[in-house]
Formats: structure tokens, sequence, C-alpha cells
């Protein structure tokens, strides 16, 4: 039996390429607003970051989510990020 492809997506942080679902995915959508996408299915341009403080920071230090969504982001998807992150351990 042939097997399923798994999706990939880069990781802004650490710039690897990660299975989607091990992933955080947050969303620009068409009014311009930005949320965090935990089921992955929202419309919209989004961007991956692991679930992982260090690769958070450095996409935050970086600026790398706000250049992939094209939009400025606020400190409270960072926190909403860091708490998710924190949430799961």
């Amino acid at each position: 039996m042939k097997q399923k492809k798994v999706p990939q997506r880069m990781c802004t942080g650490c710039m690897e390429m990660k299975p989607k679902k091990e992933l955080i995915r947050v969303v620009r959508d068409a009014e311009g607003n930005i949320s965090v996408d935990l089921t992955g299915k929202k419309n919209g341009r989004g961007a991956y970051v692991c679930r992982n403080i260090e690769c958070l920071e450095k996409a935050f230090k970086a600026k790398r989510l706000q250049k992939n969504l094209e939009a400025q982001i606020d400190e409270e998807i960072y926190g909403r990020l860091r708490d998710e992150i924190q949430h799961e351990r």
C-alpha cells in the first residue's frame, strides 16, 4: 500500500522543515487580523513556529514572523504563542 505524504512546513525560528502537525500556525486573514491557528485550517497567509521557546525567541528577535505575514505583530500574539508552548510542557 502506498504511504501517504506528510506535509512539511518551515519553522520561522530555526528554519528547519518539519511535519506540519508539529508546528504552530500564525495567520493573517483578509482583514489584516493576526491570530494563532491551532487547527491549521483558517483562511489566510500563514507562518509556522516550532513548539519550542528558543525557536519563538529567534523568530521574534529576527522579526521573521512579521516579514512572512507582511504585517505588524502585537506583543499579545507573542504572549499567546509563548503560553501555548509552555502549556504543552
